[in-house]
């Protein structure tokens, strides 16, 4: 990772470069990014809005992450998996989020597959965690758009019916979702995040 992989913030600490591309990013930076998750409908939030940020910036999507939670029930999948195509037409309105016809039908289809799982495994959250990568394994913060880790869990979720759900999107999700310290060296929240992750109890 290159010596100009950080930026020194308004605070005088050093965080990850993205984080200075708009305003907004450095709370999301400090508050979210990277930290281990294990409650459901966040983790099934934020593949629904990395599904939604295909072709576009976060940016565009964190702008618009209260109206997507407005329209989609905090994204509750009990209730989205009961949309229904009027409840379709009703979002393709809704100038607060990305009116995509294949992402919205995305989001209801994998809000049932959700449950399914649930049904099956227990919970979301067992389901990925299990794809969690050996820390010793992965290539320096930021380099890589995917890994093998990403891609079996990309496969897993399609094979089961998920759409929206490619490798690429997936790694975004581990990143931000804790499942890889994505921070890069050097950054102050890296530390955080690794004593975050080490006091997580991993679901099952």
């Amino acid at each position: 990772m290159s010596k100009n992989a950080t930026i020194i913030a308004q605070d005088g600490r050093p965080r990850c470069r993205w984080c200075d591309a708009a305003p907004e990013f450095l709370v999301y930076h400090d508050t979210e990014w990277g930290y281990p998750v294990d409650d459901d409908r966040r983790l099934f939030e934020k593949l629904s809005l990395e599904g939604f940020q295909s072709g576009l910036s976060w940016r565009t999507i964190l702008a618009k992450r209260a109206h997507f939670r407005a329209a989609f029930h905090n994204f509750d999948f009990d209730r989205i998996a009961d949309f229904t195509s009027k409840d379709v037409e009703s979002l393709l309105q809704n100038a607060g989020i990305v009116r995509h016809r294949g992402k919205i039908e995305a989001v209801i289809n994998n809000a049932q597959r959700a449950r399914e799982m649930i049904e099956r495994e227990g919970s979301l959250a067992a389901f990925v965690w299990r794809h969690e990568p050996d820390p010793a394994t992965l290539p320096p913060a930021q380099t890589a758009p995917t890994s093998p880790e990403s891609i079996a869990l990309s496969k897993a979720l399609k094979k089961r019916g998920w759409k929206f759900v490619g490798p690429t999107t997936v790694y975004a999700f581990m990143q931000a979702m804790g499942l890889i310290n994505d921070h890069v060296e050097g950054c102050v929240i890296r530390s955080e995040i690794e004593r975050a992750r080490e006091a997580f109890i991993r679901p099952v």
